[in-house]
């Protein structure tokens, strides 16, 4: 999971879940393939268990006799370049695993199948309504949603009991009352922290950003208009900035949650509160093993009670490469991986479905079944072509962020640069 919670989608991130036949489970898919050949898959390492595709993989080969799976496991660093060189090539794989921020601009390249008309048969009733414009470019749709992860607060439950916080916060003012509490209590040790909340933390501000009703950018046609100028966002950075004014928080302003790891600041036993995703437990664990029983989590709140802020959902798509000699039997692969029966596997292995609404595997676990709730309220970063541009470059919400925090910019100095960069990178 910890690359599309880290840096998301284009860049390098985390990992996490999916779901084969208009949601009626995986087996007894019909063939619709040649009965010879080869389908050649590319999943990513990290992506779906190996005792998934294992059973998978001999599933589609038991219903399409004749059809050999050619499974293969990629690794994160260097795909972008790896396929770019495939997709173009004249024998590409026959289906591939694309970060779901890389889809667009590989689909602006005409190298990826149009799936349009296929989208009942993954199961697409049931898609995660947040992931659906990722895998979409110019109208068509060209990725299904394989698995999605998004973030959560992380909280120490003993620490709000002894500050007397008797219930999770359902509002951003029952949020900011539990981090007076936790001041009000632990504050004497110099080194407490109620939230820790890093200054370039822009998947965390996209949060607080859509609640004010505000946005990135806004679509027009195939370009892209910068947005934070406008009211909501600006509220939404606001917010932001009030968090880290009162929160106490000593994470730097000129790094993300990456610098230093979050995880590992929380295991110090200073923190009470960080936003992030259910993996960062089991490393902060690795320095203080008493922290797996003392977290616990609960959905960003927004500002009105009992209604969760919206997440960034951070994930992956299949794709059908155009070139691919056999789309047929390469749609059916799709169509069992994204039905129910491997969407409910993921989903016991701790990721969000992509193509399935049925979370009820992840409830046996506390983190994870609060992940999949508040993925219902989860959104996607604007669907062009050069967003990858914007996550590996010089990125303008983080120097909008650190510019504003810091006090070397106004909001509408900092907001105003931030469009201005955006609008080259995307417009």
């Amino acid at each position: 999971m910890k690359r599309w919670l880290t840096l998301a989608a284009g860049a390098a991130a985390l990992t996490l879940a999916t779901a084969g036949c208009a949601g009626s489970g995986g087996s007894g898919t019909a063939s619709t393939a040649s009965n010879t050949g080869t389908v050649t898959v590319w999943l990513m390492s990290g992506s779906a268990p190996t005792s998934l595709t294992d059973q998978s993989n001999k599933e589609f080969e038991d219903t399409h006799p004749g059809v050999k799976v050619k499974y293969e496991v990629q690794q994160w660093n260097g795909i972008q370049q790896k396929l770019t060189t495939a997709l173009a090539g004249d024998n590409p794989p026959d289906v591939v695993e694309i970060g779901n921020t890389q889809t667009p601009a590989f689909a602006s390249q005409d190298v990826l199948a149009d799936l349009s008309g296929s989208v009942s048969d993954f199961n697409g009733s049931q898609w995660l309504a947040g992931l659906k414009a990722s895998g979409e470019y110019d109208g068509k749709t060209y990725g299904v949603p394989f698995y999605a992860a998004n973030r959560e607060v992380i909280y120490r439950k003993d620490m709000f009991e002894q500050a007397g916080i008797t219930a999770t916060p359902t509002s951003t003012a029952e949020w900011l009352d539990a981090i007076a509490k936790l001041k009000a209590k632990f504050g004497g040790d110099p080194d407490f922290q109620s939230l820790y909340l890093p200054g370039q933390d822009w998947y965390a501000l996209l949060s607080f950003i859509w609640d004010n009703g505000g946005d990135i950018a806004q679509a027009g046609g195939k370009s892209f208009k910068a947005t934070l100028g406008s009211a909501g966002s600006k509220a939404g950075i606001d917010f932001y900035k009030q968090l880290v004014d009162v929160s106490g928080t000593k994470a730097p302003k000129d790094a993300d949650e990456a610098t230093p790891q979050q995880a590992s600041v929380y295991g110090g036993g200073k923190v009470a509160m960080f936003v992030g995703a259910p993996y960062e437990v089991a490393t902060a664990a690795k320095t203080d093993a008493s922290l797996t029983g003392k977290s616990g989590a609960f959905p960003i709140p927004g500002r009105t009670a009992g209604q969760t802020a919206p997440v960034f959902l951070g994930g992956s798509n299949l794709a059908i490469p155009a070139n691919s000699k056999n789309q047929s039997a390469a749609k059916d692969y799709v169509k069992l991986l994204s039905g129910a029966k491997y969407q409910t596997q993921l989903a016991a292995a701790g990721y969000v479905p992509g193509t399935s609404t049925d979370v009820s595997a992840l409830d046996k676990d506390p983190l994870g079944s609060v992940m999949a709730k508040a993925s219902k309220n989860g959104r996607a970063v604007p669907a062009s072509p050069k967003w990858g541009d914007v996550e590996s470059g010089q990125n303008p919400l983080k120097d909008m962020l650190t510019a504003y925090l810091t006090g070397k910019k106004t909001i509408d100095q900092a907001t105003a640069d931030a469009d201005a960069a955006l609008d080259k990178l995307i417009g």
